[in-house]
C-alpha cells in the first residue's frame, strides 16, 4: 500500500502543478489575444483618423482649386494675368495634386472613383483656363463654356464629399 499511496500522491502533486501550469498557459493566451484585439482596434481608429484628414484635405483644396480657377476666370475677363494671378492659381493647382496623390494611396476604390473624376475635371479646366490665357484656345472653348465646365465642378465635388462621408459612416443615407 505504501507504494500506492506514494503514486496517489505523486499524482495529485502533478495533477496540481499541472493544473496551475495549464491555467497559466491559458491565462497568456487569452492575454495574448486581448492585447491583439486592443492593437486591431487601435490600428483601426488611426487608420480612420488617416483618412478623415485625408479626406477634409483633399476636400478643402479641391474645392479651393475650383475657386482658384474661377477667381483666375473673372480676371482674364476684366484684366491681364499677372504673375500673381499665375502663382495663386499654380499653388492651389499643387495643392490639389498632393492630397490627391495622398488619396490615392488611402481612400478604397469607392472614394477614389469620385476622387479621381474630381481631379480629371480639375486638370481639363485648368488646361481650358491655361489656353484661354494664352490666347490659344482649341475649339469651342470660349470664356462662356469654360466657366460652365468650372461650374460642373461643383457637382463633381458634391459626389466626392458624399463618397467621403458615406467611407467614414457619417452620412444620413
Amino acid at each position: 500500500m505504501e507504494i500506492g499511496a506514494m503514486i496517489i500522491a505523486i499524482a495529485g502533486v502533478a495533477g496540481t502543478l499541472g493544473g496551475a501550469l495549464l491555467t497559466q498557459r491559458g491565462g497568456e493566451r487569452a492575454k495574448r489575444r486581448e492585447i491583439e484585439l486592443v492593437r486591431g482596434h487601435e490600428e483601426t481608429r488611426a487608420y480612420l483618423t488617416l483618412r478623415r484628414t485625408c479626406y477634409a484635405d483633399l476636400n478643402r483644396d479641391a474645392r479651393q482649386f475650383t475657386t482658384a480657377l474661377n477667381r483666375h476666370l473673372h480676371v482674364l475677363r476684366e484684366r491681364a494675368i499677372e504673375d500673381a494671378d499665375r502663382e495663386a492659381l499654380d499653388q492651389a493647382k499643387d495643392a490639389q495634386r498632393d492630397r490627391f496623390s495622398e488619396a490615392q494611396m488611402i481612400a478604397p476604390d469607392a472614394v477614389l472613383g469620385p476622387a479621381s473624376a474630381v481631379n480629371r475635371a480639375l486638370s481639363e479646366v485648368y488646361g481650358q483656363v491655361k489656353r484661354l490665357e494664352r490666347g490659344a484656345p482649341e475649339a469651342g472653348e470660349t470664356p462662356a463654356t469654360v466657366s460652365e465646365a468650372q461650374r460642373e465642378l461643383w457637382a463633381l465635388l458634391r459626389e466626392m464629399r458624399s463618397a467621403m462621408r458615406a467611407d467614414l459612416g457619417v452620412s444620413d443615407g
